[in-house]
């Protein structure tokens, strides 16, 4: 039986590949994809342009897509970024 976090693994690998064409996500591939499953992440940015300076940050090589490597990028970042949120809410709930 699979554990809590080699599902999660598998959950990223999924939602990557039902979003990436030929294995890769391009521009609106990646649009689509923050678009539905990171909808609230898009709402809390102030920039229209957040997406394409995304892309540009996460397109490591230059070709104009994002593979799974660039794009765990994208998920490490938003993760630490989570945890740091949470770490402050728990000092929070401590005083």
């Amino acid at each position: 039986m699979p554990s809590e976090l080699e599902n999660c693994m598998e959950g990223l690998i999924k939602v990557f590949h039902r979003y990436a064409k030929n294995g890769n996500l391009s521009r609106k591939d990646l649009r689509e994809l923050m678009e539905c499953e990171l909808a609230n992440f898009l709402r809390s940015q102030k920039d229209p342009g957040a997406v394409d300076k995304i892309m540009k940050d996460l397109d490591a090589n230059g070709d104009g897509q994002v593979n799974f490597e660039e794009f765990v990028s994208l998920v490490v970042g938003l993760s630490i970024a989570c945890e740091q949120c949470y770490q402050m809410h728990m000092k929070k709930g401590m005083k």
